[in-house]
């Protein structure tokens, strides 16, 4: 069965009390993984090109949220500090509040985050670009 991006959260782990925390509200995310570089196996005796998989790719994660000047705050508070977030898939709602539970999947990873606003048009709302860079693996927390 498949899921809908609604109730997708981009968590943060407190220093404090070691616990998940959503840390903004976000409009988009990006791939959670990427493909391996191809490490070439052909030999002279081939006919036709073989691989076998090398080192994942990655690049930077780059999150899409609506600016407002608390958050923009909030988050430039963060930058320059490796710090654990991860990406939570599943949440409840009960009386109008949406909780995170990570219970179609949650993804961790340590990293860097920045923030900037982006450019806009006429009749548009005012977006940000969190982006982290990942200094861990993305690794799926297998207590989802």
């Amino acid at each position: 069965m498949a899921i809908s991006t609604y109730k997708i959260f981009l968590m943060q782990k407190t220093d404090s009390t070691d616990t998940w925390e959503k840390l903004i509200d976000i409009k988009e995310f990006p791939d959670l993984g990427g493909t391996p570089e191809m490490l070439e196996t052909t030999t002279l005796s081939d006919n036709m090109q073989t691989y076998i998989p090398g080192i994942q790719s990655l690049d930077a994660l780059e999150f899409t949220s609506n600016y407002t000047l608390t958050d923009y705050k909030k988050l430039k508070a963060l930058e320059g500090e490796d710090k654990e977030y991860a990406v939570w898939f599943g949440g409840t709602e009960s009386g109008g509040t949406l909780t995170p539970t990570g219970s179609d999947g949650k993804f961790k990873f340590n990293g860097q985050l920045s923030v900037f606003p982006v450019g806009g048009g006429v009749n548009e709302v005012v977006d940000m670009t969190i982006t982290i860079a990942p200094s861990t693996p993305i690794t799926m927390d297998e207590q989802a």
